[in-house]
């Protein structure tokens, strides 16, 4: 997950619904479903369009954590198998990597729980 691509969704809730941002129906339900865009690249072609709601990059981001393990489990795999092609190194960077994307998910999870906690706790 690159902060650069996290930005337009960001500066899309600080401006709130009145300047165009859609933050309503942006549950966090849908955010593990399959749509085919992968990575990074599938962040920036969600806000590629400046349109992009914060559940479409949230779910991106997901799909990119969830594609970088099923990613590192088949190069294991192939390693343990003595696959040709497949090195220690490269599956061993592949794990930095996903173990890397997935504590920025879980922070970013966290920080999510803890603002919803905090509206919920506002008097109104």
């Amino acid at each position: 997950m690159d902060i650069k691509s996290v930005m337009p969704a960001l500066a899309a809730i600080r401006s709130g619904p009145a300047a165009g941002g859609t933050i309503a129906g942006s549950g966090l339900a849908g955010a593990s479903s399959a749509s085919g865009v992968s990575g990074v690249a599938g962040v920036k072609a969600a806000t590629a369009g400046g349109s992009a709601s914060f559940s479409n990059v949230l779910k991106n981001a997901l799909q990119s954590v969830s594609e970088s393990q099923n990613e590192v489990s088949t190069l294991q795999r192939d390693y343990q198998l003595n696959k040709p092609g497949v090195s220690l190194e490269q599956t061993m960077i592949a794990m930095q990597k996903a173990q890397i994307e997935f504590q920025a998910a879980v922070t970013v999870r966290n920080r999510l729980v803890s603002a919803y906690t905090d509206i919920m706790n506002m008097s109104v």
